[in-house]
């Protein structure tokens, strides 16, 4: 008999949906498979570990949701897992956990044939296989990277990290005439200029947050009303946006805000990588590693 049967993997990542659909922006993936494991039994094969030390139930648990990636319905984004609009929508439709299962093994056998018109070979078992495997090592290692950033970042001291913010905003041409010292703020902690005078609009005022969960929608506009007429807002978190925020900063009429999270800082740190100087370099050390990509 096998050790994983399709009805304990379907009942595994049908569990799994109910989690993640409880929390719309998402989970980690390190908790998002913690808190799967707290709400079931695993059995004795996956208690098992590694020689790696990995625990067998978290790379089943993986295994299993490549098919769901495939089909739409899950998100794998900068270490963070998510169920789309259409996986609620079949998690809804599909009625059994082996319904649900046997529905996104169909997309994916049909995405995997979809690559014959694209004239790349449809791979056996084996090569199907080893192509997930592949797929969740590169998976791991994102969300490792990840993490590390989240550590380093959350470990950062609060006014280092408006500094960090500040020197990206120099890199990308702003003018910086005002970083918030340590203490009360009045909730700006960065003024910055299209140029050094301050003759041209709009003015950038800024806010930072290095926070756990995503910033409500009430914080949000408390910022808002801080924006006068000729300013612009840019709000910075490192966990994010609830998405009433993020639906309320994409309507705005009469204020002008950009919301950054971690990983569009992330980006943008890279992106100009080359104009920041050697002290924000050394506030935030990040070195590319490259790695050839799993078949999308």
């Amino acid at each position: 008999m096998p050790e994983v049967t399709v009805q304990r993997t379907a009942d595994l990542v049908h569990k799994l949906f109910e989690i993640l659909i409880q929390h719309p922006e998402g989970l980690r993936a390190r908790d998002a498979l913690a808190a799967l494991q707290a709400q079931v039994s695993l059995t004795e094969h996956e208690k098992g570990r590694y020689p790696s030390g990995a625990l067998r139930f978290d790379k089943i648990v993986r295994f299993a949701t490549i098919d769901y990636v495939k089909a739409g319905w899950l998100m794998k984004e900068s270490g963070r897992w998510s169920v789309t609009d259409a996986g609620k929508e079949a998690f809804a439709r599909h009625r059994t956990p082996e319904a649900f299962y046997r529905a996104a093994a169909k997309l994916y056998r049909e995405w995997k044939a979809s690559r014959i018109e694209e004239e790349t070979p449809v791979p056996g078992e084996a090569e199907e296989a080893t192509e997930k495997v592949a797929a969740i090592t590169f998976e791991e290692a994102q969300e490792q990277a990840w993490d590390d950033i989240d550590r380093y970042l959350s470990a950062m001291p609060p006014y280092e990290f408006q500094k960090l913010v500040a020197s990206l905003l120099r890199a990308m041409g702003y003018h910086v005439s005002w970083v918030a010292p340590p203490g009360k703020d009045g909730g700006i902690d960065i003024l910055a200029l299209p140029d050094p005078l301050g003759t041209r609009s709009p003015r950038v005022k800024v806010q930072v947050r290095r926070v756990q969960h995503p910033v409500p929608v009430s914080d949000l506009r408390s910022f808002l009303a801080l924006l006068g007429d000729g300013d612009v807002g840019l709000f910075v978190s490192t966990s994010g946006f609830t998405r009433d925020a993020e639906e309320e900063a994409r309507t705005q009429e009469k204020r002008k805000v950009t919301l950054l999270d971690l990983r569009a800082l992330l980006d943008l740190w890279i992106t100009h990588l080359d104009k920041l100087d050697e002290e924000a370099r050394a506030r935030f050390p990040l070195r590319p590693i490259y790695f050839l990509l799993p078949e999308d």
